[in-house]
């Protein structure tokens, strides 16, 4: 029998409706992360620097910012991170750490005593010559989620998993994110929609403030996605296959949601490269998505209604059918849908469209 996403322990009288189908049997197996039960949150840190372009990186910030993951009591220490980088549609790149902690608490206490705090807070770091940003994402379990195609290789936050769990029964079908909530059992977990009728969004895209800190206030069920691609496993058939067919989709997708994604409540969206935490070299084959929307419901519009979204999802059900559902590309998501405060975003010197600054774009 295949599982239920929701874990016991955060299972509650449901006043919203599923959108399981009737008798449905899953096109092909999915997997999520079971945590331990008495764990209450978790901490996902994107913390980086940002280049005019690629040569201006010389590799000491993401060096120093490698340093504070690695320094303070081991305990209090993530207990995952990777380097990554990207560059955006204004040509800017950005090298950053992203980083996970078992809650909330331990992650103040290492900001604190690894110094990591006491740097960032610096006047220095608006004189550095370079922008800074940090990104923090701090849910409650039920209002996070993971999906899996692959249950040996943890991604993200499955790093801090007690396991994996069997083969789900909310996958692959549209809604199913959703049904995988625990807060969505009694929640609409509806946020503030960014565009207005005239089809604009709040705020101003004035570039005046960039070389100051910028801090940005938290948005009532901000939703976001990290959703990762992985074939550095894949034999040659399979994987000429994923980059023939899905990942020019993939790049199709993410490049509307970082250059039209307010049609659709996006606030910004970036495809990074999972990158050598020595060399900084992108690693070719791992890449993720990372955007942040109005609400949940704007993301599952665009995973409906958007032919953008539906070139990934088709493409992706043709791609497992040819490969009988034996698979060996490994893909995932984490979908975070989170309080005010349950979010800090702050930039310094970085462009206006970085980000969650572009959601003050007019």
């Amino acid at each position: 029998m295949p599982e239920d996403a929701i874990p016991e322990h955060h299972r509650r009288e449901r006043t919203c409706p599923v959108s399981t189908p009737s008798n449905y049997i899953p096109p092909f197996p999915g997997y999520c992360s079971r945590f331990q039960a008495t764990m209450n949150d978790l901490v996902m840190a994107m913390m980086g620097a940002q280049y005019d372009s690629v040569t201006g990186n010389d590799g000491i910030a993401v060096t120093k910012l490698q340093e504070f993951v690695s320094r303070g009591p081991q305990s209090k220490r993530p207990s995952f991170w990777e380097t990554t980088s990207v560059i955006d549609k204004r040509g800017a790149y950005s090298i950053a750490v992203i980083a996970y902690w078992r809650s909330a608490d331990l992650h103040s206490s290492w900001q604190q005593e690894s110094g990591f705090d006491t740097w960032w807070q610096s006047s220095d770091r608006e004189k550095d010559g370079h922008g800074w940003f940090q990104e923090i994402l701090c849910p409650t379990m039920d209002r996070f989620e993971t999906v899996f195609s692959n249950p040996e290789n943890p991604e993200g936050a499955a790093n801090m998993q007690e396991r994996i769990s069997g083969e789900l029964e909310q996958h692959a079908y549209w809604g199913s994110m959703r049904d995988r909530l625990a807060a969505a059992q009694d929640n609409k977990l509806e946020g503030d929609r960014w565009c207005s009728e005239d089809g604009t969004a709040n705020g101003s895209s004035d570039d005046a403030d960039s070389s100051k800190r910028v801090r940005i206030s938290g948005r009532p069920n901000l939703c976001v996605i990290r959703s990762g691609q992985d074939w550095s496993d894949t034999l040659p058939g399979e994987r000429k296959l994923y980059l023939d067919t899905m990942h020019p989709v993939l790049v199709e997708g993410m490049k509307f949601l970082r250059d039209e994604g307010r049609e659709v409540g996006c606030y910004a969206m970036n495809l990074w490269d999972v990158v050598d935490s020595n060399s900084f070299e992108a690693n070719s084959e791992r890449t993720f998505g990372l955007g942040y929307f109005d609400d949940l419901a704007s993301l599952e519009y665009w995973s409906k209604s958007h032919q953008t979204h539906i070139n990934i999802f088709g493409g992706f059900l043709m791609y497992a059918k040819k490969l009988n559902n034996v698979l060996s590309l490994r893909l995932f998501h984490e979908v975070y849908v989170l309080e005010p405060d349950q979010q800090f975003f702050e930039y310094i010197g970085c462009h206006a469209e970085t980000g969650m600054m572009n959601a003050r774009r007019s």
